[in-house]
């Protein structure tokens, strides 16, 4: 039996989809219930703001036709996750849709409200005019309690169907009740109804979802402002460059960049060097030059003369649409305050509906009206709604999530923002986080007696093709040698074909030649280990590159780093915080210590020399939550056992898909200003939260104990929804950072030792 469920524990899953037909934050509740009850479905989450469900569990109970048919009979429609084009397309439709229901609502709703106040104030001459205007009330209330209002009646008849009945269930309630009283009031000749009540009930939330999907847009242009790429490329064929769609280049195809245009695919630089400009994608104007062979971003701008590069990644496959979904994925996972706010807003409405009946039962019995007795039952539908609650934290993880794009961010996971906002300590990795992703060389040293431009060319060879920061300080130092020599060797390594090429995580490269020689360009200890007779090493704290050919010692390569500017501000303010930090390299003690020195580190927070596996358990004793910035494929680990992983600008490919926290700017700033966004950000989830909570509790507590006009509870609801969206777009439209009283606690050491 154990085997068994340990083979169905394996095959577990998740699938990504589009929902559609999503009309509040109840039908993503009816939704995930609906697919929860699936065999074989062990979870559905729904994230509201951008409709995206993801699902857990065996594979076959995936399958988009099976999952597709049992939403459909609740009326929604599954489909395969949105383009951002399509889901901008998709809020385009829902704003005029929403936009012109509302138009309506206003236009009937003010004659309603009218002929109500006439009733209310006393203007009518005779009784007999109030009963007139009492059903021209009722006339022009039609239109908005039948048309209008449909989306409400239809999304409250799915979400009881679910039974998860939510707040579109209560405002169909409050509506019908509304208009039920009021038919039953003018049936017994009285003019006392409540028609205005159900118009303003409707054309409140029509404004309150008009602000939502506002709200919700916002969000999508921050993402796609990433990049924007051309519909038309150039592209090598038939000998000549001609034009072509961007959708139908291929893998392999060859373009051409005219100066001062943007990358649209990624791929491999061609033929010349590069001058490129990643402002379109970081904010910082840091050009960047390029080699033959070295890997180009889309968005990076073509800051010298028109470049060649061939394609790595067609259309939507590229590392921007990578991130792009990689965030879909992850919103549609929901963090510990989304959860609470879920399980509150389920039992919400039910609890609604008892009170609502306990207080007709009630009042009747006391000898209130029944009439009376009906209206204090439907205040207390009204002032129920739970759609605070249900925009409480989608609303501001959306919000935060922007925020932190505009400032070259990139939260993969709300429920990072949680984890973030409380983390203890942080520790970096060196090489690539701390200091330039690209070191230089400062000096080649030979080892053998092999000419310099032998040795160039298969340092060369070695380096190729590696994302390693020193691999491609070789490569550019070869370059650089090259060119200040003229071009007589630069074609010296042309006939070294490469038969096979391996990468050895943060250690080193070896690379088989098709003449039956094998290379090896990585570190000293590495190379030891591979039976590379090597000499003493020496202690000047700079980094080295060694390369050996058959097991023979060919060259050193010494590299020089330097932090990268603004790195000793962001880790003082990280320290004055209270957080507790760590450099933990797998580079020698000595060169750690040095920039350590320049950075502001003290001597018991650097962590020399260490393993991947060393780096994981170092940054397990740390105090907990924490938090790791690593680079390269030897950070992998500890990226996954840190509670918040972070990629800075360039990292490993891996590294970008795994990380939490993407940085799109040069350097670790962007560290504190996640951390600082995620503790706003959660503490607008929280004060949403209690705000919402604290007003149904509140309200419901006075809608029972005493008679509230029902047009009061309509506007004490809607005012509480709309203090929700303003709440969460303070912080959308936040321009600078608050200041943060530093905690008062005391600072730890590096692994919660008091330093």
């Amino acid at each position: 039996m154990d085997a068994i469920s340990d083979s169905q524990f394996e095959r577990q899953g998740e699938a990504l989809y589009s929902v559609q037909g999503l009309w509040c934050t109840s039908c993503a509740l009816a939704v995930e219930a609906q697919l929860a009850r699936m065999p074989g479905v062990s979870a559905a989450s729904v994230h509201y703001p951008s409709a995206t469900l993801l699902v857990q569990g065996q594979p076959q109970a995936l399958e988009e036709a099976r999952l597709a048919a049992a939403l459909s009979r609740l009326g929604y429609r599954l489909g395969p996750p949105e383009a951002i084009g399509d889901a901008e397309a998709r809020l385009d439709a829902e704003s005029r849709y929403l936009t012109l229901r509302l138009l309506m609502a206003v236009a009937f709703g003010m004659w309603t409200m009218l002929a109500s106040l006439l009733i209310y104030a006393g203007a009518m001459p005779r009784a007999e005019l109030d009963l007139i205007m009492a059903w021209v009330s009722g006339a022009f209330a039609l239109p908005v309690v039948t048309y209008v209002a449909l989306p409400f009646y239809r999304a409250g008849w799915r979400t009881a169907r679910a039974w998860r009945p939510g707040m579109d269930a209560l405002v169909a309630l409050g509506a019908l009740t509304a208009v039920g009283v009021s038919l039953w009031l003018l049936a017994r000749g009285s003019p006392e109804v409540y028609f205005d009540t159900a118009v303003m009930l409707v054309t409140l939330l029509l404004v309150g979802r008009l602000v939502e999907t506002l709200c919700r847009h916002r969000g999508l242009r921050a993402l796609q402002a990433l990049h924007r790429p051309p519909t038309q490329v150039q592209r090598w064929e038939a000998d000549a460059w001609q034009p072509c769609a961007l959708d139908s280049v291929a893998v392999g195809d060859r373009l051409r960049v005219e100066s001062g245009e943007a990358l649209p695919l990624d791929g491999t630089l061609s033929d010349a060097e590069a001058l490129l400009d990643l402002s379109p994608l970081t904010g910082e104007s840091a050009p960047r030059r390029c080699l033959p062979g070295d890997a180009v971003a889309a968005g990076c701008r073509n800051l010298g003369a028109a470049l060649v590069f061939e394609v790595t990644a067609p259309a939507g496959e590229c590392r921007l649409d990578r991130l792009r979904e990689q965030m879909w994925w992850q919103q549609a996972r929901k963090g510990e305050l989304q959860r609470l706010a879920d399980r509150f807003a389920g039992w919400l409405s039910p609890l609604a509906v008892v009170l609502a009946l306990f207080t007709l039962v009630a009042t009747w019995l006391a000898g209130v009206p029944i009439e009376e007795a009906w209206v204090r039952a439907l205040s207390v539908l009204v002032v129920a709604c739970p759609c605070a609650v249900g925009l409480a934290i989608p609303l501001a993880g959306l919000a935060g999530s922007g925020q932190a794009l505009e400032r070259g961010v990139v939260i993969r996971d709300p429920g990072a923002f949680e984890t973030l906002a409380r983390i203890r300590s942080a520790a970096f990795d060196k090489t690539g986080t701390l200091t330039a992703g690209e070191p230089q060389v400062q000096a080649m040293h030979s080892a053998a007696g092999l000419s310099e431009p032998e040795l160039l060319a298969l340092a060369s060879v070695a380096a190729r093709g590696s994302e390693h920061p020193l691999a491609r300080a070789v490569r550019r130092y070869v370059q650089d040698v090259r060119d200040a020599r003229g071009a007589q060797d630069a074609g010296a390594g042309g006939e070294l074909d490469i038969v096979q090429a391996e990468e050895v995580g943060g250690r080193g490269r070896q690379v088989a030649l098709g003449d039956g020689r094998e290379l090896r360009l990585g570190s000293r200890t590495w190379l030891a280990e591979q039976g590379v007779a090597t000499e003493q090493a020496g202690d000047s704290g700079e980094s080295e590159v060694l390369l050996a050919c058959d097991g023979n010692l060919l060259a050193r390569f010494t590299l020089g780093e330097t932090a990268l500017p603004g790195t000793s501000e962001t880790l003082a303010e990280l320290r004055r915080e209270g957080l507790a930090l760590a450099l933990i390299s797998g580079d020698r003690a000595s060169a750690v210590r040095r920039l350590a020195d320049a950075v502001g580190i003290k001597a018991e927070e650097c962590y020399a020399g260490r393993s991947p596996e060393a780096k994981a358990k170092l940054l397990a004793a740390m105090p907990q939550p924490s938090l790791y910035v690593g680079d390269g494929l030897n950070d992998v680990v500890g990226l996954a056992t840190a509670s918040v992983g972070v990629a800075p600008l360039g990292a490993n490919t891996t590294v970008q898909e795994g990380a939490s926290v993407a940085l799109l700017k040069p350097g670790v700033a962007g560290v504190e200003v996640a951390w600082r966004l995620a503790r706003r950000t959660r503490r607008v989830m929280r004060q949403n939260l209690v705000l919402s909570g604290v007003y149904n509790l509140l309200a419901l507590g006075l809608a029972v104990a005493m008679p509230i006009p029902p047009l009061v509870a309509v506007l004490a609801m809607v005012a509480s929804s709309l203090s929700v969206v303003a709440n969460s777009a303070r912080l959308a439209l936040a321009g600078e950072r608050e200041p943060e009283q530093p905690p008062q606690s005391r600072q730890v050491g590096a692994l919660g030792t008091a330093p």
